[in-house]
Formats: C-alpha cells, sequence, structure tokens
C-alpha cells in the first residue's frame, strides 16, 4: 500500500471529511485506490464502519455522499460498499444512501455473491429484511463460490443454514423471515427445519407421529461448518443438528423422547465420520457450545469415543484422528478453557 493510500485510509479512520476531500481532488484516482475489504475501494471501506466500530455517524455518511458525488463508484467490486454495509443492522442509514444512488440489492459481489448472502452470513435479521424490503430477491444463488472445496449453498436461506454464526434466536428469527419473503432452502426436511426454527412444539408432534425420527440420520445435511473445522452435519441425527446449532432445549426434547446420546453419524466409505454430537458441542467458538455439552454429558455421553474427522477447514482433505477432548483443542477458538475443563474434570481423554 503507498503512503498516499495509507493516508487516505487513516483519514476515512479518524473520519476526516477535510483531508479526504483534498487528498482525492488531488489526485482522482484515489477513489479506485486498492482499499477495503477485497481492495474493492475506499467507499467500501467508508460504508464498512470498521474503523471506528460503529453505526455510520454524521461524518462517515457525509464522507459516503461526497466520494460519491465526487467520482466514487457505487458499484466497485460488485456493489462492495452495499455489501459491507449489509453485514449488520445498525448500518442501514448507510445501505439506505448507497441504494439512493443505485447500489444494487440483486447486485453480485465479486461476480457471484448475492449482496443478500452478507446478512446471511452474519444472521443479522435487521438488515436482511431491509434488502427484501427493497427488493433483494431472496432465492438468488451464488455462482461458483466454494469455501473448503465445498460448493456454497444456493439461496439465501441454504446459506443462512450452512453460515457459522451460532446464535438459535438469530437463526430462527431469519429463517422465518426467509420463509415469509418466498425463500426456498435445500434443507427442508420438516424435522430438521422445525428444529433451526426453534418450533419445539411442531417438532415434538412430528416426533409423536414418527418415533423413528429422533435416531434418524440426515445424509442430505452438507452444512455445520464453524470453529474452525471443516466437520458437516451429513449422516448426523437431529441430536447433531441441536448440538451443532448451540439449543439445549431442542437436546432435551430430543433425549427425552428417545434419542441415543451416544448415536454415532455415518462413517464414508474412507473411515471419516461417527462422531457423536459431543463433538459438535464441543467445538464452538469460545465456549458457546457448553451449555449443550453439559446437558450432554448429564445424560451419559461417552467421552471416549475416538474417530476420524474433518481437519481445518483452510487446508481441505486434512483429517485428525481425535476423541471429544481433542477435537476440542483443536479447533473453537482460543477462549475453550471452560469445554476443555469440563471434558477433563469429566475424565475425557485427549487422544
Amino acid at each position: 500500500m503507498s503512503i498516499e493510500i495509507e493516508q487516505l485510509k487513516q483519514a476515512i479512520d479518524t473520519n476526516d471529511i477535510v483531508a479526504i476531500k483534498a487528498m482525492m481532488t488531488r489526485n482522482p484516482t484515489l477513489h479506485s485506490a486498492p482499499l477495503g475489504y477485497g481492495e474493492d475501494g475506499p467507499l467500501t471501506w467508508v460504508a464498512e464502519c470498521r474503523v471506528p466500530w460503529e453505526s455510520p455517524s454524521p461524518a462517515r455518511l457525509a464522507m459516503a455522499e461526497w466520494m460519491l458525488s465526487h467520482g466514487s463508484d457505487v458499484h466497485q467490486g460488485g456493489d462492495g460498499p452495499l455489501m459491507r454495509a449489509a453485514l449488520t443492522g445498525y448500518r442501514i442509514p448507510m445501505m439506505e444512501l448507497l441504494v439512493s444512488h443505485g447500489a444494487d440489492v440483486n447486485a453480485l459481489w465479486h461476480g457471484h455473491f448475492p449482496i443478500i448472502f452478507a446478512p446471511c452470513e452474519s444472521l443479522d435479521p435487521a438488515a436482511l429484511k431491509w434488502l427484501l424490503d427493497h427488493g433483494a430477491n431472496p432465492n438468488c444463488r451464488d455462482h461458483g463460490c466454494k469455501i473448503s472445496g465445498h460448493a456454497c449453498p444456493g439461496t439465501a436461506l441454504d446459506y443462512i443454514v450452512a453460515s457459522y454464526v451460532r446464535s438459535p434466536q438469530r437463526l430462527s428469527t431469519c429463517i422465518d423471515i426467509l420463509l415469509q419473503a418466498g425463500g426456498a432452502t435445500k434443507y427442508d426436511a420438516p424435522a430438521v427445519l422445525q428444529l433451526l426454527r426453534g418450533r419445539l412444539d411442531s417438532l415434538a408432534e412430528l416426533i409423536d407421529a414418527d418415533p423413528g425420527l429422533v435416531n434418524q440420520r440426515f445424509s442430505e445435511l452438507d452444512c455445520g461448518q464453524t470453529g474452525g473445522r471443516n466437520l458437516l452435519l451429513q449422516g448426523g441425527t437431529l441430536l447433531h443438528v441441536a448440538a451443532e446449532y448451540g439449543n439445549p432445549a431442542a437436546v432435551a426434547l430430543l433425549l427425552d423422547r428417545g434419542a441415543d446420546v451416544n448415536a454415532r453419524a455415518t462413517v464414508d466409505e474412507a473411515g471419516v465420520g461417527g462422531q457423536t454430537a459431543i463433538f459438535h458441542a464441543a467445538t464452538q467458538f469460545d465456549d458457546g457450545g457448553l451449555p449443550v455439552m453439559q446437558l450432554l454429558v448429564e445424560r451419559g455421553a461417552d467421552l471416549a469415543v475416538r474417530v476420524t474427522l474433518p481437519g481445518d477447514y483452510e487446508r481441505p482433505g486434512e483429517l485428525v484422528e481425535c476423541t471429544a477432548l481433542g477435537y476440542a483443542l483443536r479447533f473453537g477458538g482460543a477462549s475453550q478453557r471452560r469445554t476443555v475443563t469440563l471434558l477433563r474434570e469429566q475424565g475425557a481423554v485427549e487422544y
């Protein structure tokens, strides 16, 4: 990054609109300087409101307004400014400004990533609803994106389910918003969808009508990556799903209805898989799976289970042989102390 671009970034970060006007007037090529997420341009960095991390202030909105009126392209990077603004609901004033200048809610960032996928990734219901209310298509599809060798899900609702963020309430709210907007998903197994929506009464009715559901395995669930690991839910049971998405109430319901706390996911032809639900709970970011893990331990989870599972999602094809404790020590973020402590207190072994 050149000194001039570094100076421009510093001016943006400090909301120094006087310096920004002077620099970009003196050198108009700065409007397209490689700055911001994906190096899409200064306007993208302005719109993200990351430094300082706050709602767009009057100064920040005035900065974006001036840049748009003096040469910055609202569509830089495939509507990069709107994509970054749409990650969080508190940036809606910036989204409104960008759309008023022609930003396209149905644009494909970098040619493949629909703008609506941004709040789906962050599970932000306010930003998601705003985009839908302004014409975003809930069923637009990614065009070629891959993560760790896996094709990105097709629709916004698919992307919501496959997101790495874990918040049962936000997940259910976002799913409901998309369903109300006509969103479709490949993850449409009724029991799975009711669990993800937090509709436990409906889930209980489905199980009462078909008790076999509690231990059924779902081969179609190519989702579930989080905590830095490449583990998916394919071949897992509803208990695996409830553990992955951090829903203790759903875990309790399933166990009370006869779910096997030590049910194994299917093992593929290469010998990969076979994990129990506790592997999913033990590897959430920053002890996020601890409430579910405590419940599973109380209900008899076997901590000696040892399996071969996918490793780091940044190293496709990596495999690790591990127990739940060994997997927890590898994944879930730096602040997994309570998870690791509980497992060790219960006699879990690492290898």
